[in-house]
């Protein structure tokens, strides 16, 4: 990374904490304020869309966000014994740049690294080990794979580098009206062509071995997705990218972002599950006749609905994530879009590993390895298996060896059986299982995903899972929809869809 791309990463960040708060202060006379927003959905999408609502709406209109379980969603912990740890999302790539102001602007912290060790697994032994060493694992790789680890990441830097781009646009208040006008103005027709074509493709049309992307690259895939390398590319080099160093958490849980910004937005929650959303008509004091959204939900006090100005809906519309239904729409809207989400399976299990399970015979003692990811092979019936820490690091802490008991996650797409957990463990005490539908299954030819405007003044944020499903995803999402129902709650159509942002900015300065 040279300095001047640096600086502009450093800008962008900046511009992030000060970017517009366009009240209608900045839109003036087209249309009053809205009075009432909703949110339905309380996850990392769902409470950052209430944050940059109100910073695009100001402090007079009332935000309910609709969540009937944890805030945080798939951000979510549990506790064994005397400590809580990650079951869902747990990573932040040091580039997420809407997650960073979170953390700041909330004045949370980044929880305290402790050193990891990887291994790889092919189902009957370890085929790579990370050493304590740098130079040892740079030969390991060279040796074995040649060059391909470091163009891999000058690959990815280069998705990335386009990416990032959204970033300035938000800044300067642009939007797009759908997924993939958002990937165009980003890498234009490449960008397209990425999540049209799997991963495997993409890297090998650039020069990567099958070797390479058996050994190290569908790990890496399988870990972060649960899938191999038939995902498209985009998502692809999104979970690559997740391999970079400097990966951080936020300490106490990540969650933590999602209840802190639902309260800096002083939004109202309402612990209730939506039922329905309806076109509603009714006339105004003027004479005129005014449209409103009716929220039908269901609370422990039961059923109700509410009138809304505008509603955004920040949960999946598929099966089996969301029973929502939308009635008096012209042309009508889907309960459920098509597609579905793949199921991973994360297992907290506390206890003492059978290191011979990995075919290993290395001492259990002497076995530092945190991290054992697994190659797409019939042998592996795991995507991953991890040594965690507490998301809250305490003094003198330091990650217990593989001979004694300590909390291990596995990562795999069915639940495991006692015979499989046996296999695995000499021992254990406790076991927590949480199945997740965490992301949508990735496979391409990408068809055409959800739109952003479901109607005039509906909108859909998780439309952009189907790129790629992270946090930051979420956040930069959750940013586009509320630029995007500002702009058109206002009219300002300049502001939307517009992939000229250089050729934009000299005329605005």
């Amino acid at each position: 990374m040279d300095l001047r791309t640096a600086s502009l990463r450093a800008l962008l960040l900046l511009g992030l904490c000060h970017a517009g708060r366009r009240t209608l202060a900045s839109a003036p006379g087209i249309q009053a304020q809205p009075r009432r927003i909703a949110v339905v959905g309380g996850g990392i999408g769902g409470a950052a869309a209430s944050y940059y609502l109100r910073q695009e709406f100001g402090a007079a209109v009332k935000i309910d966000v609709f969540e009937p379980g944890t805030i945080g969603g798939r951000l979510a912990t549990v506790k064994m014994g005397d400590y809580e740890y990650e079951t869902g999302g747990c990573v932040i790539h040091p580039l997420n740049l809407h997650m960073k102001h979170f953390v700041d602007r909330l004045g949370l912290s980044q929880r305290k690294d402790v050193p990891s060790k990887v291994a790889i697994f092919d189902g009957k032994e370890l085929v790579f080990e990370e050493s304590d060493w740098f130079i040892v694992n740079f030969i390991r790789m060279i040796w074995r794979y040649g060059f391909n680890i470091i163009r891999m990441r000058m690959w990815v830097e280069g998705v990335l580098d386009k990416f990032m781009r959204i970033y300035q646009y938000q800044q300067f208040g642009y939007s797009f009206s759908s997924v993939d006008k958002l990937l165009h103005a980003m890498g234009g027709d490449g960008f397209l062509a990425l999540v049209n074509k799997t991963l495997e493709e993409a890297m090998m049309a650039d020069g990567f071995s099958q070797i390479f992307l058996n050994d190290f690259v569908a790990p890496i895939a399988r870990v972060n997705y649960g899938q191999s390398v038939r995902i498209n590319g985009f998502v692809g080099a999104v979970s690559l990218a997740g391999a970079d160093s400097g990966l951080w958490a936020v300490d106490g849980g990540n969650k933590r972002v999602c209840s802190g910004l639902l309260y800096h937005s002083k939004s109202e929650l309402i612990p209730a599950r939506v039922t329905s959303i309806s076109a509603k008509l009714r006339p105004s004091k003027t004479g005129t006749t005014a449209s409103f959204y009716e929220v039908n939900y269901v609370g422990e006090s039961g059923s109700a609905h509410s009138l809304y100005d505008i509603v955004v809906v920040a949960t999946p519309l598929h099966e089996g994530l969301s029973d929502i239904t939308f009635s008096g729409f012209t042309p009508p809207i889907p309960s459920h879009y098509p597609g579905r989400y793949h199921q991973t399976v994360s297992t907290l299990v506390h206890g003492k590993l059978n290191v011979s399970y990995l075919g290993t015979t290395e001492a259990a003692s002497e076995f530092t390895v945190s991290d054992v990811l697994t190659t797409d092979s019939e042998g592996s019936d795991i995507n991953s298996l991890s040594s965690i820490d507490p998301v809250h690091i305490p003094p003198g802490y330091k990650r217990p060896p593989a001979s004694q008991a300590k909390v291990w996650k596995v990562f795999s797409p069915e639940p495991l059986s006692q015979e499989q957990l046996a296999h695995m463990f000499l021992s254990w005490d406790s076991v927590s299982e949480t199945r997740w539908l965490a992301y949508p299954a990735y496979r391409p030819p990408h068809r055409r995903t959800p739109p952003f405007i479901l109607h005039d003044r509906l909108y859909y944020l998780n439309a952009v899972e189907w790129a790629a499903s992270a946090m930051e995803m979420s956040a930069m999402s959750a940013r586009n929809v509320a630029l995007l129902a500002h702009h058109r709650w206002y009219g300002q159509d300049g502001k939307i869809d517009q992939e000229d942002l250089h050729t934009r900015l000299r005329g605005e300065l």
